[in-house]
């Protein structure tokens, strides 16, 4: 006990040293004896102590309106009251702006008295409580606060049920299998909640809603009992903060006596040992209807749980079996370290409920029941896998039938045998030449290194799967050891549908002969395999790519990065590659690839925006000017003029010059179709853009770049079926891939408006792969804004520290984080300071836009930015620039999306008939508007309500779900 306090035997709160005997202000102040409107500075202090302000107000508000909340009013006119409790009173309410109901909770807080550190204290607790997310936990929406009332509110999601207080006490006990099967639904809310450090500090039965089977969606209704939703989840402890700042850890009484943990009267630290003994005293209720400690005050509960002596005879009435009563004895021990943590209750609830089945699963021991356990929570958040999406993970295959042909061939990873593990990149350069000779030759299928990339060397192949994965007749494995001034080399060739090795052959030599090795290898196969071999294809491949063996090393690197650029650290990749291709040429001026790898990763920055200037572009040019002057007939030179010329200057038609003579001296390199299939969809030419691309599956089955982009045109033609399809095939490549997992989510979004796949991806990655978190940060903040969530978005932001937003797609056009900081103010409501946050980012924004003045994107940015600070004339102007600059005749991919936020614009401008204009105008074709974007993101909230817009949304909206639902 802290010194010079004491407890009110009653209710538990602490009693200052020198307050009267009997003299509880938190018992005066619930019987209505001492209420004091006009508090002192000490009086304030006292009532924080002991946590009266906490208490939910004894009135009504007096008027309904709380920010976008409106209180619903029942046919007498009085306020719809929803249930009261230690916190504060609870009212069913309207979204104003989604027009959704939600419980509304009205909290007489005195912390808005408190110092403004502690207010600052109490919305960071309520911020990271309203972050959780799980299916099991009721969703906090926002935070707020009145100043004027003095009333703190918070909206969650409105669930239609009963608690579990409610059913037992109406009911009576629950069986035993719908007991375990809550209990396990609250033990996977309890695992994600313990990865984010949060607890809950006062489960019971009241703050346990049950939906019933029958008010459930189809999947969930057929389940024989009721899902559970934890209510006010990890609030306790930011309602009842004190001023002192050592409350945040240790802190008064926090809880309800009856279900608390002993650590809690004790006022210990706390884990998720003390929610797990708060579930053993519910589950113990649920299945007696009677809690195992009581006592008529708080003192007698406390005794009770000190002699640790259980009333097991209650469970044996109830015929509990005995496994489940040796489970909840565990959880209910008195010290904290003798009752299982979350993985292990999990893995009990398991066999406590194949026991209550009658089953009796053999060989299935702890660890394996955790895994199945916890696997099944975190699949729960994420979201189950469809049968298709099953199926394939488990063969694997294309969506596509792939041609198998006879002269067909995969360069598969080669191994490292070298002492220096450091020299890996030098086997992948080995194998990277290799797989480049073989594709020179126009006679033969050959896979591309993005594809095998995945098949990583030292590990088990089954060569079999691996030739029906990607669709050939012949593999080529090899190993290099690399030592001092030797290299040894093995390779071997296999035929993949009898597992026969067709050809074997080592090479011990000097390392200044390792191309030489190369060429014979790839000619020895070709061989092999019968395939022609003109004079032309065979000078190439006996050209060696440079003479310095340290700039091959540098350039094998730089490859390797940009293989994998397109990510979220795309900057810091592609300029690495930058960096070490120019070593390499300094190393070797006459490097021929590393001057075409430059001119990409150049390109690449340009395009990405992520240095969109004219000095990026020239130094473009002047790599490909230099590739031109070594080897001006060859292929990767009109290659990397073609990207440069579609990239850099939008020229299609010239690009697609450059990639025909390309094609003619490289068959079977994917770029060449990948580029084509870009540009034909630039160009509108959409049937050709999805066939080429469909067709590069043949060459680079597996390169989940190019299947992302194949699943955009089934997007921009909102073919969402064939896309998700698409989505489930790569999941079974990169079950893993953050960023792809969330397109695969996203789907639902944009086809039915529906952000819970998206939302339970997002927190199960935050709750299993903290580490991966970072990479979907911009999907997170999609969903906070869909859902009109500031205390989310601006948690996001904290994330995302300094750096600039892009708000998921398209990824090149990116936002200034004071823009977004505008956008939730504006969303909340708070007119100053959105206005402050845009004038930042309007300065902000003229400085980006100062180095790209003809840019489209950033003056979309700019435009949206003086829609918001009422420059209607500007914003305007700088919306018909940009669509000027990129029209939809220019470009059919990206001109949509200017011409969308030229819509947006207009909307923010308050010219509804523009906007909807735009957007009647967006729609008719192929573009990435869908009817999800349209129904949940703030940015089209001025056009709520038009019949024009609530006609176009109605247009894209799903043919089985009616247009207003959510």
């Amino acid at each position: 006990m802290i010194s010079g306090l004491k407890l009110c035997p009653k209710c538990g709160s602490e009693i200052p040293a020198d307050a009267p005997e009997g003299g509880c202000p938190a018992c005066l102040l619930k019987n209505g004896i001492e209420l004091l409107e006009d508090e002192s500075a000490a009086g304030v202090r006292q009532a924080e102590i002991n946590g009266e302000d906490d208490l939910g107000p004894d009135s009504p508000p007096s008027d309904a309106r709380f920010g976008i909340y409106e209180i619903e009013r029942r046919p007498d006119g009085s306020l719809y009251e929803l249930g009261r409790g230690g916190m504060g009173v609870t009212y069913r309410a309207i979204d104003t702006s989604l027009q959704r109901g939600v419980a509304l909770k009205i909290i007489k807080a005195g912390v808005a008295r408190r110092s403004a550190s502690a207010r600052e204290r109490f919305m960071r607790e309520a911020r990271l409580a309203a972050a959780l997310r799980h299916e099991n936990i009721a969703t906090v929406y926002q935070f707020g606060i009145r100043e004027d009332k003095g009333q703190y509110f918070y909206a969650m999601e409105l669930i239609e049920g009963k608690t579990l207080e409610e059913r037992v006490r109406r009911a009576g006990p629950l069986s035993v299998r719908t007991t375990i099967d809550i209990a396990q639904q609250i033990t996977a809310a309890l695992v994600v909640a313990e990865r984010q450090g949060l607890l809950h500090r006062d489960l019971k039965p009241e703050n346990l809603m049950l939906v019933s089977p029958d008010d459930e969606e189809r999947g969930t209704a057929e389940r024989s009992v009721p899902t559970v939703k934890i209510i006010d989840f990890g609030l306790a402890k930011a309602l009842h903060a004190s001023v002192d700042a050592t409350s945040l850890t240790r802190g008064g009484f926090v809880g309800t006596p009856e279900f608390a943990s002993p650590e809690q009267f004790e006022h210990s630290s706390l884990d998720v040992r003390s929610d797990i003994y708060s579930l053993g005293v519910t589950l113990w209720f649920a299945l007696t209807g009677k809690t195992p400690f009581g006592g008529r005050d708080f003192e007698e509960i406390r005794r009770a749980q000190q002699s640790d002596v259980l009333p097991i005879e209650q469970l044996r009435a109830a015929r509990v079996p005995s496994r489940l009563r040796s489970l909840l004895k565990s959880m209910l021990a008195l010290e904290p370290a003798a009752r299982p943590g979350t993985y292990e209750l999990t893995a009990q609830l398991q066999r406590c409920a194949a026991e209550a089945r009658g089953e009796r699963r053999a060989g299935i021991g702890l660890a394996a029941a955790a895994i199945l356990i916890l696997g099944a929570a975190a699949l729960s958040i994420l979201w189950p896998l469809s049968t298709v999406h099953r199926r394939a993970a488990a063969t694997q295959k294309p969506p596509l039938n792939l041609r198998v042909l006879e002269k067909s061939i995969a360069v598969l990873p080669f191994e490292n045998r070298s002492e220096d593990k450091q020299n890996a990149y030098f086997a992948d350069g080995m194998q990277g030449e290799i797989l480049t000779d073989l594709a020179k030759m126009a006679d033969l299928k050959v896979i591309s290194r993005s594809s095998v990339i995945h098949y990583k060397s030292g590990l088990h192949r089954n060569l079999h799967e691996i030739g029906q994965q990607l669709g050939v007749a012949h593999v080529v494995e090899g190993s290099v050891q690399r030592s001092g001034n030797r290299v040894r080399v093995n390779a071997q060739l296999v035929d993949t549908r009898s597992d026969r090795h067709l050809w074997a052959q080592t090479y011990d030599r000097d390392l200044t002969d390792v191309f030489d090795i190369q060429g014979e290898i790839a000619k020895t196969i070709g061989y092999q395999l019968r395939a022609k071999l003109s004079s032309d294809e065979k000078s190439a491949i006996e050209r060696q790519p440079t003479t310095d063996i340290k700039a091959f090393d540098l350039d094998t690197l730089a490859k390797n990065l940009l293989l994998t650029a397109f990510t979220r650290e795309a900057r810091a990749r592609l300029l690495q590659a930058v960096d070490l291709l120019n070593q390499a040429i300094v190393r070797d001026l006459s490097f021929f690839d590393a001057y075409c790898q430059l001119a990409y990763a150049h390109d690449a920055l340009y395009t990405l925006g992520l240095d969109h200037t004219a000095a990026r572009l020239a130094s473009a040019e002047a790599a490909i000017r230099a590739a031109f002057r070594l080897r001006p007939d060859a292929g990767e030179a009109h290659l990397a003029r073609a990207w440069h010329l579609y990239w850099g200057y939008l020229d299609y038609d010239g690009a697609l010059a450059e990639v025909k003579v390309a094609r003619q001296t490289l068959p079977n390199d994917p770029q060449v179709v990948e580029l084509q299939g870009f540009i034909e969809r630039r160009q509108g030419r959409w049937e050709e853009s999805t066939r080429d691309l469909e067709r590069l599956i043949d060459l680079d089955p597996r390169n989940v770049d190019m299947l992302v982009q194949t699943a955009l045109n089934y997007r921009w033609f909102r073919r969402y079926a064939e896309e998700k399809s698409l989505f489930n095939y790569v999941l079974t490549i990169e079950p893993n891939d953050t960023a792809i997992n969330a397109e695969h989510a996203f789907v639902e979004l944009d086809r039915k408006a529906d952000i819970r796949p998206l939302h339970q991806m997002i927190d199960s990655i935050r709750a299993t792969n903290p580490a991966a978190a970072p990479s979907i940060d911009d999907f997170r903040l999609i969903c906070a804004l869909a859902e009109r969530d500031a205390a989310a978005a601006e948690n996001v932001l904290i994330t995302l520290g300094e750096n600039a937003v892009r708000l998921v797609r398209p990824n090149n056009i990116i936002f200034p984080r004071s823009f977004v900081e505008g956008l939730i103010a504006r969303m909340a409501k708070d007119d100053d300071k959105a206005r402050t946050a845009f004038t930042a980012a309007r300065a902000e924004q003229h400085k980006a836009i100062e180095t790209q003045p003809n840019y489209g994107p950033p003056l979309s940015v700019l435009g949206l930015i003086d829609a918001a600070l009422g420059r209607k004339e500007e914003a305007l102007r700088e919306g018909r620039r940009a669509v000027e600059l990129l029209p939809v005749e220019k470009d059919a991919f990206q001109g949509p999306v200017i011409l969308k936020y030229f819509a947006m614009i207009a909307a923010w401008a308050g010219d509804k008939d523009l906007a909807c204009e735009q957007l009647a105008t967006v729609i008719r074709g192929p573009s990435d508007l869908s009817y999800g974007q349209l129904k949940l993101m703030p940015w089209w909230d001025p056009l709520r309500g038009d019949p024009r817009f609530e006609k176009i949304v109605a247009s894209l909206a799903p043919k089985e779900a009616a247009p207003n639902n959510r």
